[in-house]
This record gives structure tokens, sequence and C-alpha cells, in this order.
């Protein structure tokens, strides 16, 4: 048994002043004020002093980091990026797909599974993020709303088509982003959600009723809420009308001051509340890297002064998630506990990872030590602590 110290805890819902966290196999043991537990002899206590333990940040949008992009099949390029998210305090992620030929989509999702599988087995903690499921964001989105998506590459939604992903990914399909306007789609999200998968409404054109009627099928997410989405109108609401309004659904956002301006980011906050947020970076494989051309699954992004470019159009980001966290603080003018919320225990529900972005008897021992200024100081994945 090894145990932590420090000058707070969030777990996140609480605060815990003068916490001690007692950690046996990778998971949490005990939890409480240091006053009030019995450190066991022979037991080594980590003090972290002045730092506050909250749970290891959750991101159910991400590409790629560190050069590598995670429909790319090389293991040792994974396991950089993974080291890489530990430094950023990101101790559980979802990679997630782009819209590419069926033959590679079913390639990239096959080794993604073998990847989650592998991480599954290791109990012991590596030092890195661990792969917890897939986001399957494609191919059901609009043309209209693709992005930098390959419009030769989109497909209807089908039961069919889905269920040949599924079989690929061995059901390891825990997020889907879908265009709920789009024939088909109802079908899809309700098998779909019958199979346990979180349906995220995103790359749309839908109107205020096909986002209305796709909530009564199943989903109850929206994807980098307002990008890639029909905008917002007073007399014609459209998506954006129903991810604001809806309590039933709960969003996400880029919170990097490019993909959505700050003022839109405190207004999206104010209508759902930090309850019901979650910051995600859509992280590409230029995370981390200079300037200079990397991969976006099988599309070529080009990076300058912090933009990922596309035939001028934004192609993902180079956020990180303890930027977004700071972000959060600055621009809906959130305390770091509320920020910590949205990157931990709201993510981790919206993706059914129960284990994870809580701290609690049961729970991993997954942690970023963070300052009161919400920098990383050290993460701590299944006990295990990476300076």
């Amino acid at each position: 048994m090894i145990a932590f110290a420090a000058k707070s805890l969030y777990t996140p819902h609480t605060v815990i002043d003068q916490p001690l966290v007692l950690i046996e196999d990778g998971g949490i043991a005990r939890i409480g004020p240091r006053g009030e537990l019995e450190v066991p002899a022979n037991t080594a206590v980590t003090d972290f002093g002045d730092c506050i333990l909250a749970p290891g940040f959750v991101d159910i949008h991400i590409h790629g980091a560190a050069g590598h992009d995670v429909m790319q099949p090389a293991s040792g390029g994974r396991s950089e990026m993974e080291r890489f998210l530990v430094h950023c305090g990101v101790t559980s992620y979802y990679p997630t797909t782009v819209t590419a030929p069926v033959d590679k989509l079913l390639s990239a999702l096959e080794h993604l599974a073998t990847a989650i599988e592998s991480a599954s087995n290791n109990k012991a903690g590596n030092r890195r993020a661990q792969a917890l499921g897939i986001h399957l964001e494609g191919p059901f989105l609009s043309h209209a709303r693709r992005g930098v998506h390959p419009p030769g590459d989109l497909l209807a939604p089908s039961i069919n088509v889905f269920d040949k992903l599924w079989q690929a990914a061995r059901g390891h399909i825990h997020l889907m982003t879908i265009a709920p306007e789009l024939d088909g789609a109802f079908e899809v999200i309700a098998e779909a959600n019958k199979r346990g998968v979180c349906v995220s409404l995103g790359h749309s054109d839908a109107d205020l009723n096909a986002a209305h009627m796709s909530v009564a099928a199943g989903a109850r997410h929206a994807t980098h809420t307002f990008n890639a989405m029909r905008p917002l109108d007073h007399r014609e609401p459209g998506i954006l009308g129903e991810i604001l309004s809806n309590s039933r659904l709960t969003a996400d956002v880029i919170a990097d001051g490019i993909h959505v301006h700050p003022t839109m980011i405190e207004v999206l906050f104010s209508a759902k509340s930090p309850e019901n947020m979650v910051l995600i970076t859509d992280g590409i494989s230029a995370t981390g890297m200079p300037d200079g051309r990397y991969q976006l699954g099988s599309l070529e992004v080009e990076l300058k002064d912090g933009k990922c470019m596309r035939d001028g159009k934004l192609a993902g980001s180079v956020l990180t998630m303890d930027r977004a966290v700071r972000n959060c603080m600055q621009f809906a003018h959130l305390d770091l506990q509320q920020s910590v919320r949205t990157a931990t225990l709201n993510p981790a529900q919206v993706a059914g990872a129960h284990k994870k972005g809580i701290l609690e008897p049961g729970a991993d021992a997954d942690f970023a030590v963070l300052t009161a200024g919400g920098e990383v100081q050290a993460t701590v994945v299944r006990g295990v602590v990476v300076e």
C-alpha cells in the first residue's frame, strides 16, 4: 500500500482539505482528511505539499498528439502520444477516428480495439494515458457541415454499415458522432444507444425538429458545440437551439479561443451549466509539435501559429487538456474545481467510464496534481507517479 497527501483534493464533487489517499493495487482503498485516517505501518507517503489532487483528465475527443495519429497502426507512435498526454494531466482518452474509405476505417478500428484490449490487461499502470474506448466521428456526417472530412467517404447512416464498424471495433465504440437530419439516422441512433454507445450530435445542418427527434431516439450529447453546426438563428434555432435548451443533452466544446470565441463559451456554460459541459481538445498529431505538416487520418494538415488548417478550414486543434481547463476558468469565469469537473467527472460519465473521473474508494488511482492556477505538476496513473 502507498499513500498520497496534499493541501486539498477535488473529488470533484467536494473538496477535502489536508487529504490522505491510500492506494492498493492501482485503486483507491481509502480517502479522507489526514486526521481521520490511520496510515498502515511501512506505507510510503508521497506529500505533494501545496498542490491540489484532482482526478486524472479524460479526453473523449482526440485524434492524436506528439506526431502520432490514432488511425495509424504504429504502436510506438501511440506510446509517445500517451506519454505526452500524461504530462498534460490526461490519464484516460478515447481515440477518435476521421471519415476515411471504409477499408481503412475498418482497419483502424481493428488496431484501436487491439490497443484498448492491451491497455485494459495492464493493471499495474504504465506511466501513460490509457485508451478506454473509441469515438467514431464519421462517416455519418452532413455534407453541408463536414468540415475537412472527405466528402467522397461520407456515408448515409444504416444499421448494416454501423454493424460492420461495430464488429471491426469488437464492441469498443463508446461514442459516435452523427448528423441526425440524414436519412436513416434515427434508426442508427436507436441501435447504437441500445448497444451502450453515447450518441452525439455533430457535423450537422439539422433543424430544430430533427435535433429534437434525435434526442427522443437516444442521442444524449453534442460534439464540439458551435463548430460544424448550423448557426443559431432567432427564428430558425436549428440544432443549436436544441443543444442549448434541452437539459437531457450534455455538450462538449473546444476551449482554445480559436474554434469558439471566449464570449460564446461563456454563453454556452451559462445555458448548460458546468454540470452538463465537457471539455475536449479535438487534438491532432500536431499537438506538442512545431509548425509544419501533419496527418489527420488520411489528410495532410498544416500547423501554423497555433492553428491547424486544410483548404482554408480549421482541422482539429493543438489544444491540451490542462490548457483547456485554465482557459475555461478565464473564458467561462469558473473556479478551478468547476473547471476540473468538466475535464474529469463529466466526460467520464458521458462515456460510461465508471472508475474514472472521480476520486473515491473503488475508483482507479488516476490523479492530476495541480497548482491553484491549474498547472500540472505531476500525474499519477494507477498509483504510479509521473513527474
